[in-house]
């Protein structure tokens, strides 16, 4: 048994690639882990807040020193932080938009970015705290960014690669679907997505 945590930032509902192939990797893992759980996190529909001086101050403060507005401020960034650290599996839909995130899945991983709880700096360097857990990006976009001249295009991948990996998650797969607007690629884009999806 698992527990799964499926990020959602693709605000497109039923017609959103990247939330059909994370639910075609979830549909794998269930049948891989019987009696697995999935817990949800649609940052479409409950975006959470842009970082401001209250959540920042509230995150350098410890907890019995915090006054009450930081209390308040910090709390969705704790249930952010609760539901990654309990997670076994990660699975984390990030469509391109304009070469790079969603801004509200962005937003999440300046909330999930927590000094003491999931990195921390020694003097070795960073170390990320959140271990043992295996993650799966899913992207999609409209043109071919994996191979070729657009290649240099993609900040998706890689940075979502190394936020992950900075905070200790370095066992990673990545699940593409491209060219979704090229001419002949589009028409089995999908269904290349889909048969390149492996479980382990």
């Amino acid at each position: 048994m698992k527990k799964v945590l499926h990020i959602i930032s693709s605000p497109r509902g039923e017609a959103s690639v990247s939330i059909k192939l994370g639910n075609a990797i979830i549909e794998r893992i269930l049948e891989t882990y019987p009696g697995s759980t999935v817990k949800v996190r649609n940052l479409s529909e409950l975006p959470m807040p842009h970082l401001q001086l209250l959540h920042i101050g509230s995150f350098f403060t410890p907890a019995e020193n915090r006054s009450e507005d930081q209390s308040a401020a910090i709390r969705v960034s704790d249930e952010a932080v609760a539901e990654l650290q309990e997670a076994d599996i990660i699975v984390m839909g990030a469509p391109m938009y304009s070469f790079t995130i969603p801004s509200t899945l962005n937003v999440y991983l300046d909330h999930i970015a927590r000094p003491g709880l999931t990195f921390r700096y020694s003097d070795k360097g960073p170390e990320g705290l959140v271990k043992n857990k295996k993650a799966y990006i899913v992207t999609s976009s409209g043109g071919v960014y994996s191979e070729g001249a657009m290649q240099a295009y993609d900040f998706v991948v890689p940075y979502v690669q190394r936020f992950l990996g900075f905070i200790g998650i370095t066992d990673v797969s990545v699940v593409r679907a491209e060219g979704l607007n090229v001419p002949v690629v589009q028409d089995t884009a999908l269904e290349k997505a889909m048969a390149s999806i492996a479980v382990d």
